[in-house]
C-alpha cells in the first residue's frame, strides 16, 4: 500500500520561529550604587586626588602657667585614582538585518546597554579588592587555609561590626558630624523601632554566602519570633547593626591542582628556576576564578630559555599563565599566543585551552589571585561604612548608533552599536571597608 509519510515533504514545511525571544538569565546590580559620584574635570588630565586632614594628637599635659604650648604639626593623607576609557561594540551586516527574523540592531541596543551595566558593576568589584582589612572565617590565617565548613556566621558578623564601628568607620543613616555625642540612655532622635531607620553598614554577599547565614540557628530563630516572611522570601535585611544585600556578580575563587611547565630553548629566559601559576578566566565576567597552585620550580638554560605550559580544557574558560623567579610571580608571562592588539598585547592572558603554550620571557608586572586549597571555593564577603569608596567619572556613559554610509562605507553595508565611558573607581577611605573571605555549604550547580 502506497503511503504518503511526512518525510517525503520536508521540503515543504514551514519553520516556526516564535516572536518574542527568550528572556536572559538576571543579574542583580548593587555594589557599582554605594560609591559616593565625583566628576574629574574636563582638562584637568585622568588623575582624581582627594585629601584628608589628619587629626592631631591630643594634649598630653596640662599647661604651665605663663608657658605657652609647643604646638602640634598638621598631616595630610591623600588617596588617587585613575579614570579608564572603556567600551564596547557590536557590528552587524546589511545582509544580516535584512535575513534574519527578530530586529539586530535593536536586540544589539539592548546587549549593550546590559553590558554597560554589568562592566561597571564588575569592575566595582575589582577595584575593591584593594580594601586590605581582611578577615578569614573562624580565624583562619588566609585563603589557602580555608576548608569546606568555614561558612558565613554570627560571630563574624558581630566581629565585623565591632572592628568598623571601633576603627569610626562612618554608618548609613548615622554619624553626621564627625565626632558624635550620644546620649547617655541609648534614645534620642534616632531611637526608633523599624532597623532600616538606624545606623547601619552595609553588607555585599553572593547569593550562597547569604544562603549560608539563612541556615544560621541563631538568625532562623530571631525571625521565627519578630518576621516569618524573611523566612518564606528568603530574605536576609539587617542583623547586627548590618543591611544585606546579595548579588550573583561578586566573584570567587576555586582551587585547583598545579600546571607544571617543562624548560624548553626557544624564549629570551635567562638561567634560573622559574614558577609559574595558571589562572582561568571565565568568559562572561572575565574574573579570574579557577586558580591553579604555584608550580613546582622549574630550572631553565638560558639566555635563550623558554616554558611549555599545557593548558587543560575547561569550557567556558581562557587562561593567563604568571612566571617568576619566585613560588610568589608577579609577572605575566610573555607569548605570542595572547592577544595580538590593544593593551594586552603578547601577554599570556585570554589563551584557549587544550593547546601548549610557549612562555618565552617576563611581561607585565600583575599579581594573581591567592589561590584556595585545591577542591575549595571560597566567596569574599564586602562590609563597608559609607564613604568607603566614590565612581569617579570624567565623561558620562555615551552611546553610538551608527545606520548610514560614509566614506569608510559608502555602500552602507555595515551597522555598528556602541558605548564608551571613561571613569575610575576611588578607595576613598580603606579603613572604612573589609572582607570577609568564606566557603559556602552551596556548590555552582543544580547537583
Amino acid at each position: 500500500m502506497a503511503v504518503n509519510v511526512s518525510g517525503s515533504f520536508s521540503a515543504d514545511l514551514e519553520a516556526y520561529i516564535a516572536d518574542e525571544t527568550l528572556p536572559l538569565t538576571r543579574k542583580q546590580l548593587v555594589v557599582y550604587q554605594f560609591g559616593d559620584p565625583a566628576t574629574l574635570p574636563k582638562g584637568r588630565g585622568v588623575t582624581y586626588t582627594a585629601t584628608r586632614y589628619n587629626r592631631v594628637p591630643l594634649p598630653f599635659a596640662p599647661l604651665s602657667e605663663g608657658v605657652p604650648p609647643q604646638g602640634e604639626l598638621m598631616t595630610i593623607q591623600q588617596v588617587t585614582a585613575t579614570a579608564l576609557q572603556w567600551g564596547d561594540k557590536v557590528t552587524i551586516t546589511d545582509v544580516a538585518e535584512l535575513t534574519i527574523k527578530h530586529p539586530l540592531f535593536k536586540e544589539a541596543i539592548k546587549l549593550m546597554a546590559l553590558q554597560v551595566s554589568e562592566t561597571l558593576e564588575r569592575n566595582t568589584f575589582n577595584n575593591l579588592q584593594g580594601f586590605t582589612q581582611v578577615n578569614y572565617v573562624n580565624s583562619r590565617g588566609s585563603r589557602a587555609a580555608l576548608v569546606a565548613g568555614d561558612v558565613m556566621n554570627t560571630h563574624e558578623l558581630n566581629r565585623a561590626y565591632a572592628m568598623l564601628l571601633n576603627i569610626g568607620a562612618p554608618r548609613f543613616m548615622g554619624d553626621e558630624m564627625t565626632d558624635t555625642k550620644l546620649e547617655a540612655d541609648g534614645g534620642g532622635a534616632r531611637a526608633s523601632s523599624n532597623p532600616r531607620a538606624m545606623p547601619h553598614y552595609v553588607a555585599v554577599l553572593h547569593p550562597f554566602c547569604a544562603a549560608d547565614l539563612r541556615e544560621n540557628s541563631s538568625i532562623q530563630t530571631a525571625w521565627s519570633y519578630s518576621d516569618i516572611n524573611r523566612l518564606y522570601n528568603f530574605e536576609l535585611g539587617e542583623w547586627s547593626g548590618i543591611r544585606f544585600t546579595f548579588t550573583n556578580m561578586v566573584p570567587f575563587w576555586t582551587g585547583n591542582a598545579a600546571i607544571t611547565p617543562t624548560a624548553a630553548l626557544t624564549g629570551s629566559l635567562a638561567t634560573n628556576t622559574y614558577y609559574a601559576i595558571v589562572t582561568a578566566s571565565d568568559t562572561q565576567n572575565q574574573y579570574e576564578s579557577q586558580i591553579y597552585q604555584v608550580s613546582a620550580g622549574i630550572s631553565v638554560t638560558g639566555p635563550n630559555g623558554s616554558l611549555q605550559v599545557v593548558l587543560p580544557v575547561l569550557s567556558g574558560y581562557t587562561f593567563n599563565v604568571y612566571v617568576g623567579t619566585s613560588n610568589a610571580p608577579t609577572n605575566l608571562g610573555l607569548s605570542s599566543a595572547g592577544p595580538t592588539s590593544g593593551p594586552m598585547q603578547g601577554q599570556a592572558v585570554q589563551l584557549a585551552g587544550g593547546q601548549t603554550v610557549t612562555i618565552t620571557g617576563l611581561g607585565a608586572f600583575q599579581i594573581p589571585p591567592a589561590a584556595p586549597s585545591t577542591g575549595v571555593t571560597v566567596y569574599p564577603n564586602y562590609i563597608f561604612g559609607r564613604g568607603a569608596y566614590a565612581q569617579v567619572k570624567l565623561d558620562e556613559v555615551k552611546f553610538t548608533y551608527l545606520k548610514d554610509a560614509d566614506k569608510s562605507d559608502p555602500l552602507n553595508q555595515l551597522r555598528v552599536v556602541g558605548w564608551k565611558t571613561y571613569y575610575g573607581t576611588l578607595l576613598k577611605n580603606i579603613q572604612f571597608a573589609m572582607r570577609i573571605e568564606s566557603t559556602s555549604a552551596f556548590n555552582s550547580t543544580f547537583g
